[in-house]
């Protein structure tokens, strides 16, 4: 049973389905071939009842019968016998007729002519003594004055040759059925399947070449072409992915190139002061050094972002948890405070309970607040407000021209006036995609009388939501 299970998986899919409407067909064509043969068996045994009930034996056949058991009967002249007639005595003796064969007496024929029987009629089959099975009916009939016991049979071979004829012709329709089933089937499983073969071959094609711009032509609104805007919908969102990241690594080595490059040559300049033995100046020293050191951690920085942009959207760092957006904010502006220490930071904030991950808010909001710091004036002043989920940050800086507001939130877009500070470009990507995962928007716009207004906008409560238990 296992190897036919094996052999029947290693086939292709279209002999498969061939196979299964050939079986299905041949199980319906014997299905329907059965019942009508035993529906015609049943009815032609029922005419043969109807014709034996309707039938009485002649007199002259009765009494031949009758002489049998006492003297040799002959069949009258011109008597053709229609039946095996017989006549059954109360103690179960049978007197046959001439030209009639004799019939095994039933108990059944044996209670009518003992009386015992009270319909005086019984249906059913016997043998003959030559073993021939036969109909037989039994029933009163008068004759000469009284009522005797007669039992009229025919045989059964007459109904088993035509059902015997009619089983060759079910069954010949049956095969011819069968055949053309399977043939059917392949035909539909070769049409069928057409464009799943069209689809196999792009798989193949993209697993052979790495060619992601195929497209199958879709058709229609089945199955398979559902399944074919599927695969092309993946085709897309790899091909759209590996761009992605191609545009990721090339952004990623630009950038690391300015700050290794510096960090090279600094390098160098100290290894070649200790081996000619040339001492550095303390002041050029401690400059090299410090640019040392503020190149180190704007590498780890930037690895730092390019690891958060790097994970799916799907990845996650952890389950989402109820946070307080405030309390989120206050830690956010204790380290703003620490990075701007001549700067004047003002803040307002209502409680706001939101859901979201609790590293990944708090640092999009430190970002917000980074780039305030970063571009707001020596002495000027960022003012911080959280009011019905909706964060604002505003500084008295430079503000973003109007050409650059649909770029700020791209992966390594930089403006011209930043590229001088430190910084990837990558803050405010990192930003965009932790309030879109909370479900929120993010925007930046000129603020009225100069400077930047960031705008955070995260659904929530003001109060947190009850503990489930």
């Amino acid at each position: 049973m296992n190897r036919v299970l094996r052999r029947y998986r290693a086939m292709p899919l279209r002999s498969r389905l061939a196979m299964l409407v050939a079986t299905a067909v041949a199980v319906a064509v014997a299905a329907v071939a059965v019942a009508c043969w035993l529906l015609t068996r049943a009815q032609l045994r029922a005419e043969l009842d109807t014709t034996l009930r309707n039938t009485s034996a002649p007199g002259s056949l009765v009494q031949g019968a009758l002489q049998s058991c006492t003297s040799q009967g002959s069949m009258p002249p011109g008597q053709k016998p229609f039946a095996y007639i017989q006549v059954v005595l109360p103690d179960g003796t049978r007197c046959v007729a001439p030209d009639s064969p004799p019939v095994q007496v039933m108990p059944q024929d044996v209670a009518i002519a003992a009386g015992r029987n009270l319909k005086a009629e019984s249906l059913h089959n016997s043998i003959t003594e030559g073993g021939m099975e036969v109909r037989v009916h039994t029933q009163y009939q008068e004759f000469g004055g009284r009522w005797v016991t007669v039992s009229l049979s025919r045989p059964l071979t007459e109904i088993d040759s035509a059902l015997n004829r009619l089983a060759l012709l079910l069954t010949g329709l049956a095969g011819i059925g069968v055949i053309a089933a399977g043939a059917a089937g392949l035909w539909v499983a070769r049409t069928g399947l057409r464009p799943v073969d069209k689809l196999t071959g792009a798989v193949e094609h993209v697993a052979r070449t790495e060619d992601l711009t195929v497209r199958i032509p879709v058709e229609g609104e089945d199955e398979i072409a559902r399944l074919s805007r599927s695969f092309n919908a993946m085709t897309a969102a790899l091909a759209s992915s590996r761009d992605r990241q191609a545009q990721l690594i090339a952004d990623a080595g630009h950038e690391l190139r300015t700050p290794l490059t510096s960090l090279r040559t600094n390098i160098e300049l100290l290894a070649r002061s200790e081996e000619t033995g040339r001492a550095i100046p303390p002041a050029d020293r401690k400059a090299l050094m410090a640019s040392v050191t503020a190149q180190m951690s704007e590498l780890a920085s930037l690895i730092g972002d390019l690891q958060e942009l790097s994970r799916p959207d799907a990845v996650r760092e952890g389950p989402l948890e109820v946070v307080g957006l405030h309390d989120i904010t206050r830690i956010a502006l204790d380290r703003a405070r620490l990075r701007g220490p001549e700067l004047t930071i003002t803040a307002e904030l209502a409680p706001w309970y939101v859901r979201a991950e609790p590293a990944a808010l708090q640092r999009a909001v430190v970002n917000v607040l980074d780039n305030a710091v970063k571009f707001s004036p020596p002495h000027g002043a960022v003012t911080v407000a959280l009011d019905r989920g909706v964060l604002t940050v505003r500084d008295q800086g430079p503000g973003i021209p109007a050409e650059d507001l649909p770029h700020v939130f791209e992966r390594f877009w930089r403006s011209p006036s930043a590229r001088a500070l430190p910084g990837s470009g990558l803050g405010l990507s990192i930003v965009a995609r932790t309030v879109r995962h909370a479900g929120g928007e993010v925007s930046l716009a000129p603020a009225e009388g100069g400077g930047t207004l960031a705008r955070l906008t995260l659904p929530g409560a003001p109060t947190p939501p009850p503990e489930t238990p």
